[in-house]
């Protein structure tokens, strides 16, 4: 029976999801995927829940709201894949021994797509001591309409994930503040479902999962040009080698995990920021929304890379 897997949305930073569906590592498994996307990054927990999709790839970050909105959620995360935050602070002129108290004297442009970029670094501000009031920020537009408006000097720094600080730094007109991953571990993306598919349909997540890890296993010991060349059908509007820097860049900073399993620690940094920011209250707990028991399975079984 086919399992209807969902993207959230088109981005790089989700490499090794497209990396399995190009080189066929479901099949290879014996699942049988259909692939699909979500019409808005906030639809994506929702179908889940309606049904129109079995899993979804997508942040914890959804799950949670879900449990905030939704009395009878009951969405469970497995098989994490992005580990740690992509998102870049990209200035106007460099500044190398940048400190997020400089944002307190610039013009700061954030993302507008989805709430977790900044709801992290919001919560990494007050870590620091700093009031994320008192930061001039520009909200509501996309990162396509904010790199416009650091290049024409409007905004001093702007939030966007890769590959908007690539196309800058190609054109020299912009230079890397900040890179969000030196956070550590913030869980940002993962499979999820509902816990009853968990049950009913294991032996298919088991062999979704299997394939995830064998995936991953291959982006650790892959090229950043052998991983670009693979997802390059996905992402035709980019320059090869833009692509081949953007992944150059994420390998380089521990984007993607080396095994589908998501720890605590990575959820509670997320949940903390989703809280610090009244984005949720109290914020579903690891043992609510995060099954591992899939992941220590196919960890056992210490499987080969993708060939």
């Amino acid at each position: 029976m086919t399992i209807i897997l969902q993207e959230a949305l088109r981005g790089v930073f989700y490499a090794p999801f497209y990396v399995a569906l190009a080189r066929d590592a479901f099949n290879k498994e014996g699942v049988e995927i259909e692939f699909v996307s979500s019409p808005h990054p906030d639809k994506t927990a929702l179908r889940v829940m309606d049904g129109t999709v079995d899993v979804s790839w997508g942040g914890p970050m959804r799950v949670m709201q879900t449990y905030q909105h939704v009395p009878d959620c009951d969405i469970v995360c497995f098989g994490e894949v992005v580990t740690r935050d992509p998102f870049l602070l990209m200035g106007r002129v460099p500044k190398p021994d940048f400190k997020l108290s400089d944002l307190l004297s610039a013009k700061l442009a954030t993302v507008s797509e989805v709430p977790t970029p900044w709801l992290c670094l919001q919560h990494d501000l007050r870590l620091a001591g700093i009031d994320p009031a008192k930061v001039d920020r520009v909200t509501g537009q996309t990162m396509a309409e904010n790199m416009a408006a650091l290049k024409a000097g409007k905004v001093d720094v702007i939030q966007v994930f890769e590959p908007f600080p690539s196309l800058l730094l190609a054109e020299g007109a912009g230079h890397i503040w900040h890179e969000a991953a030196h956070r550590g571990h913030t869980s940002y993306t993962c499979f999820y479902a509902r816990r009853g598919t968990l049950t009913t349909r294991r032996d298919e997540l088991l062999r979704m999962v299997r394939a995830i890890d064998r995936t991953e296993k291959w982006v650790a010991q892959a090229s950043p040009k052998q991983i670009a060349d693979t997802i390059a059908s996905y992402f035709k509007d980019l320059p090869p080698a833009i692509l081949e820097a953007v992944c150059t860049r994420y390998k380089a900073l521990g984007i993607w995990g080396k095994n589908p399993i998501l720890p605590k620690e990575g959820y509670n940094r997320l949940r903390d920021g989703l809280i610090s920011g009244g984005f949720v209250s109290p914020g579903a707990t690891f043992e609510q929304a995060v099954d591992n028991s899939l992941a220590e399975t196919v960890i056992a079984e210490n499987l080969p890379p993708l060939i």
